[in-house]
């Protein structure tokens, strides 16, 4: 029972470290064939938001909202897959919430 416990203690450990780092990383995607760049953390939050000036036309904004979406999206699903995949290994495919 006790070397349960440790080696619980010790995935709850491994556990909090690999957030931290998952936290610290940035993620980022490119849309309209690199016309938006966005760059996401860890923790899903935006970061920075690069736009190549030809894609700002006042004309079609409506493109330019969605070039802008698309990057954003991409960027957290990248960020969200790199940290199920890291957290499961730590898991062991147990379903914990992380």
């Amino acid at each position: 029972m006790q070397a349960m416990l440790k080696q619980a203690q010790k995935m709850q450990e491994d556990m909090a470290t690999a957030q931290a780092e998952l936290e610290a990383k940035e993620y980022s995607a490119t849309a309209g064939g690199g016309m938006v760049t966005a760059t996401v953390d860890g923790k899903h939050l935006l970061r920075s938001l690069e736009l190549n000036p030809e894609a700002v036309d006042p004309e079609d904004t409506e493109m330019l909202s969605d070039m802008i979406m698309a990057a954003v999206n991409e960027a957290v699903r990248k960020a969200q897959a790199e940290s199920e995949e890291t957290m499961g290994k730590l898991t062991g495919g147990m379903n914990l919430p992380f």
